[in-house]
């Protein structure tokens, strides 16, 4: 399982602004209310991504043994929770478990990024997923339309098994589409919101269709669900790191750095970010009142940013708590040759692993930020693979709910996101935004 290794966040000679083990213990009637209120939303089948490791993939496996096996790039139209889900677990295995199909994402309408894409892509070899649950999404709706005119023109006879849609299970436009075009469609559930949804149709069908292992990704994420359901604080990691950022919010730390040292796990720090900013970056609380609370997350790579970032970390602001990111044992590894032994500027390294270059900068990142006052935690994963994978992205998927119980705000909603989209369909010129649309010029 993924160790979570949290002592640099307490307090110690060098940590003096850090948190004492008696502040967490103080938190226990906060830490059960918010628990309750977990167990209340559950119930009501709020928190659906809790239930996702039980969920049947038997239409997921299906469709991945009838594919025609000229199919080996599968991209991706979507944007926010329909993409970088996709692009986090993709990442951290393609490499890892050499995986013999590959996935593409396509997630911002840059027209020069879209002619990149179809400029790498075969498209006789590739299938088109179009994900969305309203259907409505500007974004991928105009992928969707340039692609899917493109798809027609070049194969006129047999372009509906290129495309699969993925979207509300009875209502909006495109379920409307897959019913009068015969499309394959897949589910994204009414109750797991989109950042929380990588463990449902919209990031296993992809997954799946590379080569993953999707039952293992859910096995892992149901044994992180087991270990977040421990009463004991210190022994159930996701409701600890909630409350540990909690605290340092509070203490004015309202930054999270997420430091990878693999680049393998770099894109599931992007999805951590938007995970952690849209679910806890909220101006009301649940009265209603202003609060304007949230930690902004930044993601970093090890060892690349030490030579970039560090120094700020380290002799900046004190207003950042850190996560660091490691694989304990990696598939692939180099062994560094003595090319020089006759010189101690280099000689040190001959015969050392690559990993353990790479493994000593985290740790001796730790302890630099550690001796400067910094708070930080590491999360280690004793292999790449699915089940780890899964137990990650659970436990992050609690820890955000979790502390936002904590911040008595809504983490499942995004109103500050929706004021964008109306805007956007505004200038736009859709249908029904005209007064939206003189407001804007007027501010113009």
């Amino acid at each position: 399982m993924i160790q979570f290794d949290y002592r640099n966040m307490l307090y110690s000679p060098q940590l003096k602004r850090a948190l004492s083990p008696q502040q967490i213990e103080d938190m226990q009637g906060a830490i059960q209310e918010a628990h309750q209120e977990i167990e209340a939303q559950r119930k009501a089948d709020i928190l659906g991504f809790y239930a996702l490791p039980e969920q049947d993939t038997g239409h997921i496996d299906s469709f991945i043994r009838q594919i025609d096996p000229r199919f080996d790039t599968m991209l991706i139209l979507g944007i926010g929770g329909s993409a970088l889900g996709n692009k986090a677990l993709y990442s951290a295995l393609r490499t890892e478990r050499k995986l013999p199909r590959r996935v593409l994402v396509y997630d911002n309408v840059d027209p020069v990024f879209l002619h990149e894409i179809l400029a790498e892509i075969n498209l006789e070899t590739t299938l088109f997923n179009v994900i969305t649950k309203s259907g409505t999404t500007a974004e991928t709706m105009a992928g969707y339309m340039i692609l899917t005119d493109i798809i027609k023109q070049r194969f006129p006879d047999d372009y509906t098994r290129r495309i699969i849609i993925t979207t509300d299970r009875e209502k909006g436009f495109l379920r409307q589409v897959i019913q009068k075009e015969g499309y394959h469609s897949f589910i994204v559930p009414d109750n797991v919101g989109g950042r929380f949804s990588v463990l449902t149709d919209v990031g296993l069908l992809s997954s799946a269709f590379a080569g993953m292992d999707i039952a293992q990704l859910l096995k892992g994420a149901a044994a992180m669900r087991e270990r977040a359901e421990n009463s004991d604080i210190w022994a159930n990691p996701a409701y600890l790191n909630g409350v540990m950022h909690f605290l340092y919010m509070r203490q004015g730390k309202n930054i999270s750095v997420m430091m990878p040292y693999s680049n393998s796990l770099y894109d599931i720090a992007d999805w951590y970010r938007q995970l952690w900013a849209e679910s806890l970056g909220k101006r009301k609380d649940t009265r209603n009142r202003d609060i304007y609370v949230g930690q902004t997350p930044v993601k970093a790579l090890g060892s690349t940013d030490q030579h970039s970032q560090v120094q700020l970390y380290a002799e900046g602001p004190f207003d950042k708590v850190f996560t660091f990111l490691k694989v304990q044992s990696f598939n692939h590894d180099y062994t560094i040759p003595n090319l020089h032994p006759d010189r101690e500027e280099v000689s040190y390294l001959g015969g050392k692993k690559l990993s353990e270059l790479l493994n000593a900068e985290a740790l001796a990142t730790a302890v630099a930020l550690t001796n400067a006052g910094r708070p930080n935690a590491s999360i280690t994963f004793p292999t790449l693979d699915e089940y780890h994978v899964g137990e990650f992205v659970m436990m992050y998927e609690i820890q955000t709910v979790f502390t936002g119980m904590l911040l008595h705000i809504d983490p499942l909603d995004q109103p500050g996101v929706e004021a964008g989209k109306i805007a956007t369909y505004a200038l736009m010129g859709k249908k029904g935004y005209e007064e939206e649309l003189e407001r804007i010029k007027s501010l113009l």
